[in-house]
């Protein structure tokens, strides 16, 4: 099978943030076809569209790594039933101007942990909301709600508990099945 790169968004910029620990795991359990990049959006300014006419260098650069990729991946937290704002503005970024939406047609995953039970389930709903309008096709199927609890991955990104590390295994292994056929539909050179 075709090998995917696959830029990935940690939508907490805590250096210690357990999404960072989970994005360690995933990219371990991932199949060997996706290479991943982290696309990291913590030096954006916050984005108005007086920008529009002229964005800055690390705006364009931050669109650029986008467009590198065929798909992409994002590991959030949920902050106040939501997506944290750092994320939020990131994607405002990317889909400015009007008529360059970095996201069209990318095919994307979201997944995130916290210490709550609901494990950024509300974070996820509203972060597909606006990956729709954004026009990025969405792996529905598994979702993945994780709940973080102490020592659930270790400082070398493995995942201690057998069940939890089966699940994410599966959950990357349909997301490279999930790219391959959006590819197929929506070639990047179409």
């Amino acid at each position: 099978m075709k090998t995917y790169k696959v830029g990935y968004f940690i939508g907490s910029l805590a250096k210690g943030s357990i999404n960072r620990k989970l994005a360690g795991a995933l990219i371990k359990l991932a199949p060997p076809n996706l290479q991943f990049t982290e696309i990291s959006f913590k030096d954006l300014p916050l984005y108005s569209y007086d920008y529009d006419a002229d964005f800055p260098p690390v705006a364009k650069a931050f669109k650029a790594a986008i467009a590198e990729n065929d798909a992409l991946l994002f590991v959030t937290p949920e902050y106040n039933r939501s997506i944290p704002g750092g994320l939020k503005n990131a994607i405002d970024w990317a889909s400015r101007p009007y008529g360059t939406n970095s996201f069209a047609r990318k095919p994307s995953a979201v997944i995130g942990t916290s210490p709550g039970a609901i494990g950024t389930a509300v974070a996820q709903q509203s972060l597909r909301s606006v990956l729709s309008f954004c026009n990025a096709p969405q792996m529905n199927a598994p979702e993945a709600y994780i709940q973080f609890k102490p020592g659930l991955i270790d400082d070398q990104g493995e995942v201690t508990d057998e069940s939890t590390e089966t699940f994410l295994r599966g959950y990357m292994e349909s997301f490279h099945i999930f790219i391959a056929r959006v590819m197929q539909v929506l070639p990047r050179d179409a």
